[in-house]
């Protein structure tokens, strides 16, 4: 496995990180927290850097890039703890409408891309833990199109999205896809921030009234698209959450250099160069799982990249508690307040686990490929 970047991967990752660090400096971030809505100048400056656009195709108004290229851009958004909705919108939901194909991929992808457009996918439904296949959201045919009724809820930014990519279960039990409006009526939308600085929402559906080319696939071809989109989604986590190991890392061996105590600086005492050493390994690994991770996503055979994808998230986030826990004791009492950034850093590696199917759930996965 090829683990440089091309000329282009590097010039993009280095322009990325001197924008996150002019753009989103803890403070910053902190402000656009407190105000619960997408900062447009922010996601605008994405947009313009090529974030949004970097794996849509070309003839959709992105540039095309290979899977590889997930990788730099988001250990740089990693590392500096973005929490926009890039992999929800520009990741996952861009291969979801690609994976569809059609008027909607004409329709959406060019906006995702520019930034003007926001989607998300809504397939998690309240008492289903991670299971993908819709059971109690419901899509039936009407005389206008479609009438949707049920609920989803860990809608990653759904308060912020412009539609939302839905999974229902169709009358025929099978899978059904359907882009929603934000605007749309009889939909109910309870937007909750999150531990990391992020945010989620509830979407309860009554009655919603659809036209008929708000269908994007159904049967097989719909549950590939969904597939497709979590895969995407996942790899594309694995690389922030590396990103945000290496940032934490930095940030620890800097404060053991500064603390002293007996008159010396921290990082000179074996026991703590230990600790530092257990969290260099466990970043390692996690930035190869991340290679792991995207490798995946060009992988043919469906089963392999289901293993792959499961080893990785599992590893990453296995090696992700490891690193935070280590960061926040060796900053000691410090390490506990809300004061110093390594706990921002320690509650988005906290919530990394859970995204997409925690540690149990990837476990499943390899004990049903076994």
């Amino acid at each position: 496995m090829d683990f440089l970047y091309s000329e282009e991967q590097r010039m993009l990752a280095d322009s990325l990180r001197r924008l996150v660090d002019q753009a989103w400096t803890r403070p910053q971030r902190r402000a656009r927290e407190a105000a619960g809505r997408l900062d447009a100048d922010a996601w605008g400056a994405l947009a313009d850097l090529g974030v949004l656009g970097l794996t849509i195709a070309q003839d959709a108004g992105g540039f095309g890039e290979v899977p590889a290229s997930l990788l730099p851009v988001h250990l740089e958004l990693g590392r500096g703890l973005v929490a926009e909705p890039v992999i929800p919108s520009a990741v996952m939901g861009a291969a979801l409408i690609d994976a569809c194909g059609g008027a909607a991929r004409r329709q959406w992808l060019p906006a995702i891309a520019s930034g003007e457009r926001v989607v998300s996918v809504a397939w998690q439904e309240p008492g289903q833990r991670y299971q993908a296949a819709p059971e109690t959201c419901r899509a039936v045919r009407s005389d206008a199109g479609w009438r949707l009724d049920g609920a989803k809820h860990l809608v990653w930014h759904g308060a912020t999205a412009h539609a939302w990519l839905v999974s229902a279960r169709g009358g025929d039990g099978m899978t059904v896809l359907l882009a929603v409006p934000a605007d749309a009526a009889g939909v109910r939308v309870l937007d909750t921030p999150t531990l990391d600085g992020a945010r989620c929402a509830r979407l309860d559906f009554s009655g919603v009234a659809l036209p008929a080319d708000a269908l994007l696939a159904q049967g097989p071809e719909a549950d590939a698209a969904l597939a497709q989109a979590l895969q995407w989604g996942t790899a594309a986590l694995c690389a922030h959450v590396a990103g945000a190991m290496e940032r934490l890392l930095e940030i620890t061996v800097d404060y053991l250099k500064t603390r002293q105590q007996f008159g010396q600086p921290l990082a000179s005492f074996q026991a703590l160069q230990h600790r530092l050493a257990e969290m260099l390994v466990a970043k390692e690994l996690a930035l190869s799982m991340a290679y792991v991770a995207v490798a995946a996503l060009s992988e043919p055979d469906l089963a392999q990249r289901r293993r792959m994808l499961a080893s990785a998230k599992l590893e990453v986030a296995r090696t992700g508690r490891l690193v935070a826990q280590l960061a926040v004791q060796l900053h000691g009492g410090m390490g506990m307040t809300d004061e110093l950034e390594v706990g921002d850093y320690f509650k988005r590696l906290t919530v990394a686990d859970l995204l997409l199917g925690d540690s149990a759930e990837q476990l499943a996965v390899l004990e049903e490929l076994a």
